[in-house]
């Protein structure tokens, strides 16, 4: 790997966690859309929330995904893939179903449940900016962690 490319993938690694700082940490929707490009695509698989294009983007993050991210949420990441255009982390979040989750689980009222569940996140690159975000959760697993034990 040439030298370049390393600096490339630092780059493109620094890019994609100081948006992940700006989304969970600081709920900075502001910030972590100025990390992307006009064109940007957001896609939480399987419930199909997210946008095409800034604007719509915007109204998902401001709407749809910060007011309603979980109190006590944590990430962590398990491992991480890149190459010179796209990005790959495994995360494992940790949580306690306290609200409604409208891009996770739409229409799941809260059952404050704690629960854990996996989501694989690939990310592309253009130009040192975010091109689209794909995000695919372990909705079963996170069904399970969430259903009463008597059920």
């Amino acid at each position: 790997m040439t030298p370049g490319m390393q600096v490339l993938m630092r780059q493109m690694e620094e890019l994609r966690d100081r948006f992940c700082s700006d989304l969970f940490d600081r709920a900075d929707a502001d910030a972590a859309l100025a990390a992307m490009t006009p064109g940007v695509t957001v896609a939480e698989i399987p419930s199909g929330a997210g946008g095409n294009g800034i604007d719509e983007v915007r109204r998902y993050l401001c709407e749809d995904f910060l007011p309603h991210l979980p109190a006590d949420l944590t990430r962590t990441r398990i491992s991480r893939t890149l190459d010179t255009r796209k990005l790959v982390d495994e995360v494992e979040f940790t949580f306690t179903h306290d609200r409604e989750l409208p891009w996770l689980l739409p229409g799941v009222a809260p059952t404050g449940r704690s629960a854990t569940v996996l989501a694989l996140s690939v990310v592309r690159i253009r130009q040192n900016r975010i091109d689209s975000v794909r995000t695919l959760w372990d909705e079963a697993g996170l069904r399970r962690a969430l259903r009463s034990p008597a059920a």
